[in-house]
């Protein structure tokens, strides 16, 4: 291919508006263009990348069984009705209405189409487990779209979902899947890390994040640096040291002026935080519950959530706190707490003796806080958030913290959509069973973001091999002369015809133009033709090295194939 008959509009310093290293390569080199916020325009490097990762996809899916389809984007609201999720999955969702006022949603992921599609269709036994997937483009109304291709509201995602008549088929399908996974991701030349991940909107239980290592993930990965432990932040478990148990001493309410939090605790009444019961107060599903937790430790609402079984959990609010715990702002505590309100207790507060925590009035406190003398606790849970440092949960190593940016989730969802939606099968008894569902995603758009984070240097982006536009890029350094332009053709013949896809560089531009271009678009290999043309003579140039070599276009092949061995 001609470069020149290409759409490559490259620019020569960042855009003002781009924060990640991929968002701003991939405008400069020209694969992407901004058409409004968080939605793109893949121009044809782009797209040729994007091809790349779907077939990989693809073969990976059809090794494991799975049977690619396509459903709409623009879906009835009334299946999402029908799983509950039209009005519980929030601002997220694009809604819109067509001339007759029926209300429709741009998808953001498609479970329930796809258990519409198999209700009716896989009613036995017998014609089940299916896995059936698509790729196609989903729509979320992000509020602040942002690092390019990694936050916008429009993206392109592999989603499959598998129906199944049992449990263990489920686990069946579900470990190929995460080896499917695994597989693309080593292909695309990822450095991931395969966590524990929260279900969340989706429902179901057992869940599975895919997350790449980058400074400008979103996402907070906690790992163990000697085993294979690795949870999304929220999610993650520690071990810690066990409470010093102290015979408890008497009761005794004392008085402050400051604001009491816990640091003005700890510096009033000279006490490590560790020594303090803090008391959050939430509502969960519109009921109240105190959650008690350490000083020195933060709860985590997500672990909470599941902890509690809850659909929905939020902090509590002024008037709340005041009329449904009965307590003055920032001084709760759960002595002589209000019987109305359910009373939990992260792990770490076990045989917490003689800690100092409020006392429900403004300006008091407890002190010498005891738990079942001083108050009750219907269930001890885990619900903080870990730090780094404390031991991994199997023991083996110290918890690590790390950046990351998800690019793929696997959940098993069970029952949960099928029973909103009647879908149903007639088992060996002839009796009906809900179907049985996992789903599996991967952000294909991101994964392309996700690469250029891990692959670039200071001059562009560094493709690795599998996923590059063009393999080769030929770069005429004069194209006015007909040496040069005749060479360029008969070696963009030669790696075309031993399989390489080749992009030659045709225009007429100076050198040092054509080479910073180059580079920052990052193709595996170029080959520069110069001044010794008429020889028969080009300089290989690998993307990744620095150094270069001479070879006569007849040692050409022979010569790349060589120095391709070791590059990924």
């Amino acid at each position: 291919m001609k470069q020149s008959q290409v759409l490559i509009p490259t620019l020569k310093e960042n855009p003002t508006d781009a924060e990640a290293i991929s968002h701003q390569l991939m405008v400069r080199a020209g694969y992407i263009n901004q058409i409004s916020a968080g939605v793109y325009a893949y121009l044809p490097l782009a797209l040729r990348v994007l091809q790349n990762i779907e077939k990989i996809i693809r073969q990976e899916m059809e090794n494991i069984g799975a049977v690619e389809m396509l459903t709409p984007g623009i879906l009835p609201a009334d299946l999402w009705r029908q799983s509950g999720r039209y009005d519980t999955y929030g601002d997220n969702l694009f809604k819109l209405q067509d001339r007759h006022e029926r209300d429709f949603i741009l998808g953001p992921t498609h479970e329930e189409t796809f258990t519409y599609l198999v209700k009716n269709v896989l009613n036995s036994y017998k014609k089940l487990p299916k896995v059936l997937y698509q790729i196609q483009t989903k729509y979320r109304d992000e509020d602040r779209p942002r690092y390019g291709l990694l936050r916008g509201r429009e993206f392109i995602m592999k989603d499959a979902y598998s129906f199944t008549a049992n449990r263990t088929d489920l686990d069946r399908i579900f470990d190929q899947m995460e080896q499917a996974y695994r597989n693309i991701y080593d292909r695309c030349g990822l450095d991931y890390r395969v966590i524990l991940g929260d279900s969340g909107d989706m429902g179901g239980s057992g869940s599975k994040e895919f997350s790449a290592m980058a400074a400008i993930g979103e996402d907070t990965i906690v790992y163990s640096d000697s085993s294979d432990y690795a949870a999304n932040l929220e999610m993650a478990t520690s071990i810690i040291a066990p409470n010093q148990v102290e015979a408890p001493a008497e009761l005794t309410s004392v008085a402050t002026s400051r604001a009491n939090t816990v640091e003005d605790m700890t510096d009033e009444y000279q006490v490590s935080a560790s020594k303090i019961l803090k008391s959050m107060a939430f509502m969960a599903d519109d009921q109240p519950v105190l959650a008690l937790i350490r000083g020195d430790y933060e709860v985590n609402e997500v672990k909470l959530k599941n902890a509690l079984q809850a659909q929905e959990l939020r902090p509590a609010n002024e008037a709340e706190i005041k009329a449904d715990f009965q307590s003055a702002v920032g001084f709760l505590g759960p002595v002589q707490m209000n019987t109305q309100v359910k009373i939990v207790a992260d792990l770490s507060t076990q045989d917490l003796s003689n800690s100092l925590t409020g006392a429900n009035q403004a300006g008091l406190n407890w002190q010498n806080v005891n738990p079942d003398r001083d108050y009750q606790v219907s269930d001890y849970l885990d619900f903080r958030t870990v730090k780094e440092g404390e031991v991994s949960p199997d023991q083996q190593g110290k918890l690590q913290f790390k950046r990351g940016i998800e690019i793929g989730h696997i959940f098993k969802l069970g029952t949960k959509y099928s029973e909103s939606m009647a879908a149903n099968f007639l088992d060996e008894n002839g009796r009906q069973q809900p179907i049985i569902m996992g789903c599996y995603g991967i952000g294909i758009s991101r994964l392309l973001s996700a690469v250029i984070e891990q692959h670039n240097d200071d001059h562009g982006i560094v493709w690795p091999w599998a996923l590059a536009p063009y393999q080769v890029h030929v770069v005429e350094v004069n194209a006015k002369k007909e040496d040069q332009q005749c060479l360029g053709s008969e070696i963009e013949q030669m790696l075309t015809e031993a399989g390489f896809s080749v992009l030659v560089d045709d225009r007429k531009e100076r050198a040092g133009v054509k080479f910073a271009e180059s580079d920052l678009m990052g193709l595996p290999v170029r080959i520069t033709i110069g001044k010794k043309a008429a020889e028969g003579i080009a300089e290989i140039k690998l993307r990744n090295q620095a150094d270069s070599i001479e070879v006569h276009q007849n040692d050409l092949i022979e010569s790349m194939r060589i120095l391709l061995k070791n590059y990924k």
